[in-house]
């Protein structure tokens, strides 16, 4: 969740317009009207109060993560010896550690040069805790989000309905920020049960569900799963709980930060609405597709209102689903919407750095999340984090977007970004790193480069390639 320049070689393709009649001494491009700031509703807390509510509610996390980055150490690794120190039983320091990580306040060594397993160092939000209100709501937003991994549900529940559950909480959220009250568990166990079925008739093969069960009764592991999701948005800070009848609460009405969270994503939504993208409906690669012939700043509002449309986790496997397939583009785009996502991808983005279509991406996501707020050279990040290998298959896959989506131009102009000062080395190198569309892209470089001798060299590249030599 940051607005930073991105530090890998990035290509931001706009597809080429061809030229009007009398367009010359006309301006191709509108300024859109400055759209006013939404004024949160009544009830809302100003933004420095919903700071030190995040702050009062993260405490104990923050002094977690400070006793880590004291020792380097994470807890889990030196259990008793941490809970001595913080006073802490070891189920209230395993809760509080697993919050400081999904909170971002902490980052523990990644794969990739330079970085050894276990390592802890303080995150960005830690060191900026004490002075920074936007560092801190970014990170109870992170934790928030990830509500259904800070209290994972019950051992023995159902995967799939868990999975639905997950899905249909947002629709209950926002539910309770339009009712601006407490809603009883009735009104929400009803609405829950609305949207799974919805979702489970949505599915592929399967068809409206008979009329007779609207009106059956609830399954009590719905009850029951209704409880834990309820427990788990109160534990985060975002829901306050009014008694209980068995496992669910009767009551619950959103804290002032769980308000504020669910006006933003409203907010989102609403802006995203009117634009004439409208991506909100699509599926990741859609939407990317639509994301695609926009400026950075556009991009990343559409980007927010089809997250705030869904699950963080689901939201999450979707768009590295979609980076998983062959347009490189939509590779690159999927990454620029998970830097978005911030904290709660990290462990799915780590989990993705050991697939070699996803290693260079997932490790440049990773540093730049570890480095977010510190001033460093995007350009510089390749070198660093990657290794010259997975830096020339990066080029690679960035030129096959140029290829595919920009123009001749655009091929050359992205010669620059290459790790290697020279065409000859660049050769020398791409030759081994492994991409599918190596040959595509040298062909492509040929036909665009001026100097017929380079040209020659890059078309021998490509023939050698072609024919499994090197």
């Amino acid at each position: 969740m940051t607005s930073r320049t991105p530090r890998e070689p990035r290509l931001h393709l706009v597809p080429e317009v061809p030229a009007q009649p009398g367009a010359a001494g006309r301006r191709t491009r509108t300024r859109p009207a400055a759209r006013r700031t939404p004024t949160p509703p009544r009830g809302i807390p100003p933004r420095a109060e919903l700071a030190r509510q995040a702050r009062d509610r993260l405490a104990d996390a923050v002094r977690v993560a400070r006793w880590a980055q004291l020792t380097g150490s994470a807890p889990d690794a030196a259990t008793d010896r941490a809970a001595a120190a913080l006073r802490l039983s070891p189920a209230q320091l395993r809760e509080l550690w697993g919050n400081a990580r999904l909170a971002g306040l902490v980052e523990q060594g990644d794969p990739g040069p330079g970085s050894t397993a276990g390592e802890v160092r303080g995150g960005w939000r830690l060191r900026a805790w004490d002075s920074d209100d936007t560092a801190v709501l970014r990170g109870w937003v992170a934790l928030f989000d990830a509500w259904s991994l800070a209290r994972p549900a019950p051992g023995d529940a159902d995967t799939t309905l868990v999975a639905e559950i997950i899905t249909a909480v947002p629709q209950l959220l926002a539910f309770m920020q339009l009712s601006d009250g407490p809603v009883t568990a009735v009104e929400l166990l009803d609405l829950l049960r609305q949207r799974v079925t919805e979702l489970r008739e949505g599915r592929p093969g399967t068809g409206p569900a008979p009329a007779a069960a609207a009106s059956i009764t609830p399954d009590p592991e719905l009850v029951r799963l209704l409880g834990w999701a309820l427990d788990a948005l109160a534990a985060v800070g975002a829901l306050t709980l009014h008694a209980r009848y068995g496992d669910t609460p009767a009551r619950a009405r959103l804290t002032p930060l769980g308000g504020w969270a669910m006006w933003t994503k409203l907010e989102q939504i609403c802006i995203a609405a009117q634009s004439p993208a409208g991506n909100i409906e699509q599926s990741a690669v859609g939407m990317l597709r639509g994301c695609a012939g926009l400026t950075p700043g556009p991009a990343r509002a559409e980007y927010r209102a089809w997250l705030a449309a869904r699950p963080t986790g689901p939201a999450v496997d979707e768009l590295l689903e979609a980076a998983r397939g062959e347009d490189a583009l939509i590779r690159g785009l999927a990454f620029d919407a998970l830097r978005v996502v911030g904290a709660p991808a990290r462990a799915a983005v780590r989990a993705a750095a050991v697939e070699a279509g996803l290693r260079p991406y997932a490790l440049l996501w990773l540093a730049e999340h570890e480095g977010e707020g510190a001033d460093a050279d995007p350009e510089e990040a390749p070198l660093t984090v990657l290794t010259r290998q997975e830096a020339t298959w990066l080029w690679v896959d960035t030129a096959s977007a140029a290829h595919e989506h920009g123009s001749g131009q655009l091929l050359l102009d992205h010669l620059d970004s290459a790790v290697q000062p020279s065409i000859p080395e660049l050769l020398t190198e791409i030759r081994t790193c492994g991409h599918p569309h190596t040959v595509q892209v040298l062909l492509a470089l040929a036909a665009a480069h001026p100097d017929p001798a380079t040209a020659k060299r890059v078309r021998r590249a490509a023939f050698q390639v072609h024919n499994g030599g090197v």
